[in-house]
């Protein structure tokens, strides 16, 4: 999962709300627990209060008011956290009896406000003996004539806590090993919910590579439209590309008779100036339509999506077609191009690129002309991928100055060499309609280096 990517987003949405989710069910199913902790511990501290009421309130003939014993070890055992006290309160010094586990000490009273809806029963946490967190309940009974008395009793909240604690640590490890459980399967609904969205950008990137022509498979109701708008987007620009060829060559066609009617005219006249100006304006006139026809053409051409090219053949194919006709001179010319060198765009047009760039190479070199394609790969960025076609020449080279001079159009330094001084020219325009560039520079074999960096496949 990539930043800023919408599984990301996905993953982060929902992880944080599981998290959250969790944690309140967590906290809220401890709290529920802990409360059925303390009422079963005070159902339990209940049962030793009303043995307690039952043995003040009617003892056994001859016995005393106070009782000795409940029958629980845990209120024999010194500072055992388990204690119970009965008060008698209606005498002038309070009378007290408690077990033997108080030894000489005694249980707080617990305040009013901890009263249930029974006023004379309170229960709550207290301190007892040694500063034990105690659950502690009372009661006050009222038996007339025989006395007012307050009986509490006494549990070691510890067992509360420790009950609590470990169903907490059991709480923790379930939900974390289902919090993990929930974050594999979201990660997984992520990938998997968002798979078509990946095969399209595969689909795309296929399609502007070459290798495909439109958007194929079946895809989720949702996702369906995408696809058949971006067919269809696809099929539309064809057709625009194919309208625009269709004009350029209708145009041509419309220009080309007129203007051969107009030369063939004026060079009837023989020399007459008139006619000779004619023949001038004209020959500019092809020029500058053949170019902007050219033009047109090309970036016609140049906007189809879905063209690619592989580069060896094609290198291969014009080294050999250099090599038959500069065999005069016996020009070696030397190839190193990957296998898996490809372009974007039309073949034509790289045919041309490469053909203008050995050519003039060859016209200067003395023995030797070496072209080499590099493919670059793309980077992590998402960059698109480049390929660049290197011919060296062991001629005589160019100076800065001269090779600003030769890209422009019709410009030539040795009119002794055949040609019209459009083919860099040619180069320069058709790599900027493609995105691409052409550099000048030396050559390590001693003469002109052209380097022409155009999109890859």
């Amino acid at each position: 999962m990539r930043a800023n990517s919408l599984a990301l987003r996905l993953f982060i949405w929902a992880t944080g709300w599981t998290v959250v989710i969790l944690i309140i069910t967590g906290v809220a199913l401890s709290t529920l627990y802990r409360h059925a902790v303390e009422r079963a511990f005070d159902r339990r501290l209940d049962v030793y209060l009303r043995t307690l009421v039952a043995d003040v309130a009617s003892p056994e003939e001859g016995a005393d008011k106070y009782p000795q014993s409940i029958g629980e070890p845990l209120f024999e055992l010194p500072l055992s956290g388990w204690y119970w006290q009965v008060t008698r309160l209606d005498t002038k010094t309070p009378e007290v009896r408690s077990s033997r586990s108080l030894w000489d000490a005694s249980l707080p009273r617990l305040p009013d406000e901890k009263a249930s809806t029974d006023a004379e029963y309170r229960q709550g946490y207290a301190k007892g003996p040694e500063d034990q967190e105690l659950r502690l309940v009372e009661r006050d009974i009222d038996l007339g004539t025989d006395g007012r008395y307050l009986i509490a009793v006494a549990g070691d909240a510890s067992e509360i806590d420790d009950e609590t604690g470990s169903f907490e640590r059991t709480i923790i490890i379930t939900f974390t090993a289902l919090t993990l459980a929930l974050l594999l399967t979201t990660a997984l609904q992520v990938r998997f919910g968002l798979a078509p969205l990946t095969r399209i950008s595969e689909s795309l990137a296929a399609i502007r590579s070459g290798r495909a022509e439109r958007l194929q498979g079946k895809f989720p109701v949702e996702i369906a439209p995408l696809a058949r708008e971006t067919n269809a987007l696809i099929d539309a620009n064809r057709e625009i590309v194919e309208r625009a060829r269709t004009h350029v060559g209708n145009l041509a066609h419309a220009l080309k008779t007129p203007l051969s009617v107009i030369v063939n005219e004026a060079a009837a006249r023989g020399n007459d100036p008139l006619a000779c100006k004619v023949l001038e304006q004209t020959d500019i006139m092809r020029d500058q339509v053949a170019r902007q026809l050219e033009r047109a053409r090309l970036a016609a051409r140049s906007t189809v999506v879905g063209t690619s090219v592989e580069v060896p053949p094609v290198v291969t194919a014009l080294a050999r077609t250099m090599e038959k006709l500069y065999r005069a001179r016996d020009i070696a010319i030397d190839v190193d191009v990957p296998e898996h060198a490809r372009f974007r765009g039309e073949q034509q047009d790289l045919e041309e690129m490469i053909g203008n760039l050995v050519d003039n190479g060859c016209k200067w070199a003395q023995s030797r002309v070496a072209i080499e394609v590099m493919a670059d790969q793309p980077p992590s960025d998402g960059a698109k991928s480049r390929v660049r076609i290197i011919v060296d020449d062991d001629g005589p080279g160019l100076s800065p100055a001269e090779r600003e001079q030769v890209a422009l159009r019709g410009q030539r330094l040795d009119e002794t060499k055949p040609g019209s001084g459009l083919g860099l020219s040619i180069v320069v325009e058709l790599a900027n309609l493609y995105g691409g560039v052409l550099t000048l520079g030396t050559a390590p074999i001693g003469g002109l280096r052209a380097e022409l960096a155009l999109p890859g496949g």
